[in-house]
């Protein structure tokens, strides 16, 4: 069977960078950190006490008071991008058959705060006093079920939850709908808002997060030998992927194409990625093979790039292990350096930074990597960004559960 050509013709985000794909992009380049003291809760009782939050988020912008108050605010974040991304892409959704266009979104947590609050509200007030809302509020689809009621999408729609792979896993089968003549268009992408005393406090607990609270902007360090834990991001990123022949025929800005996919899972440790970097490299080498390229031919790497101590330097390993000694010529970022882990939400925000180096030849920086580990020892593009003509890149995205998703770019 002949697959369809598939190209992304709209971006939109709300990030801890700013409320837009372009404001974002722009901090990006400049080598911004969006890490700052925690405003959504009283911290004093945890070890970490900062984040990545979204900074003037007004869902009132987007939806009327009362619509928001239907909504935990992963499902606002993920409409708010959708918005801006709908726009972007420019279709007339009166002259295209609207039961072609899917809607395949991802998050890791879904709706933390809802369940939150309303477990608060159990113990102090009972049963009788839960919002009927609370359930379509609190389950990880409510995104793609507002997504679609918003837009009138009625092709396939669903949401993937796989952890931090969530919405590049989101990406993959977003692709596959286009490829295979399921869907011609598709909304896709993921959100995630898990700043909050569970999801702060339970990361802390496991110890994950960086306790560096004298210097929040300075804690997310990918590959720096002195990294101790990520930093919590919150946020969406949407993009439109479109059937390459339609998208041409109507003129449509073209970001880039999306040419590959590859999904693997460790089979090892629910948290720990296998030390080989075995699931990851096999997720690599499949996005590769999918896409019909040699492994010389990729020029640019979007990292996992957590800034934990496990993950940066297994996926080295990983990357070195598919690559050899054209590992070496790759250039890698982390943009966890500036927006923090957005969990289920990353690989969307990773998957739209890949677009935009496509359109415009442009590599962001890796920040705050002063001190390289000896162990993490390829061009992960310290401290500033880089003009580079970029043909085709991959991005990592790994996922509690020892989920890992390769997706795979190509300029236009």
């Amino acid at each position: 069977m002949t697959r369809r050509r598939v190209v992304i013709t709209g971006l939109g985000a709300v990030s801890p960078l700013g409320l837009d794909m372009e404001t974002t992009w722009d901090s990006l380049l400049a080598g911004v950190s969006g890490a700052g003291p925690i405003t959504h809760f009283d911290t004093t009782d945890f070890t970490t006490k900062f984040a990545c939050e979204l900074k003037g988020f007004d869902i009132e912008k987007y939806l009327e008071k009362t619509e928001a108050r239907k909504l935990d605010p992963f499902t606002q974040y993920m409409l708010a991008a959708g918005d801006e991304a709908m726009r972007d892409c420019g279709l007339d959704r009166t002259k295209i058959d609207l039961d072609r266009f899917g809607c395949i979104l991802g998050t890791g947590i879904g709706g933390i705060l809802e369940l939150e609050l309303t477990a608060k509200v159990l113990e102090e007030r009972g049963p009788r006093r839960i919002s009927p809302f609370f359930i379509t509020k609190m389950i990880s689809n409510s995104s793609a079920g507002y997504a679609s009621i918003r837009y009138g999408l009625r092709g396939t729609s669903f949401v993937t939850v796989s952890a931090c792979a969530s919405s590049s896993h989101a990406i993959g089968l977003a692709l596959r709908s286009i490829q295979y003549g399921d869907a011609d268009f598709a909304l896709t992408g993921g959100s995630e808002a898990a700043v909050t005393r569970v999801g702060i406090g339970a990361f802390c607990a496991n110890r994950a997060l960086s306790p560096r609270n004298d210097n929040p902007t300075g804690a997310s360090r990918p590959f720096d030998k002195d990294r101790d834990g990520f930093v919590m991001g919150e946020g969406a990123a949407a993009l439109v992927l479109e059937e390459f022949e339609h998208a041409k025929k109507r003129g449509a800005k073209i970001y880039a194409e999306v040419i590959g996919f590859g999904s693997t899972d460790d089979a090892y440790h629910i948290t720990a990625p296998n030390e080989q970097g075995d699931g990851l490299a096999r997720a690599m080498r499949t996005a590769v093979k999918d896409a019909k390229l040699n492994l010389d031919q990729i020029d640019y790497i979007n990292a996992h790039g957590t800034s934990t101590p496990l993950n940066d330097k297994i996926e080295t390993h990983a990357i070195k292990q598919v690559f050899g000694a054209h590992a070496h010529k790759v250039a890698i970022n982390s943009t966890k350096s500036m927006v923090g882990h957005m969990l289920g939400g990353a690989g969307a925000i990773e998957a739209a930074v890949c677009a935009l180096t496509l359109q415009r030849g442009q590599v962001h920086p890796t920040i705050n990597l002063d001190n390289p580990d000896p162990e993490c020892d390829l061009d992960y593009v310290p401290k500033r960004g880089r003009d580079l003509r970029v043909q085709v890149c991959i991005s990592n995205s790994l996922g509690f559960g020892g989920h890992n998703a390769c997706l795979a770019f190509a300029k236009v």
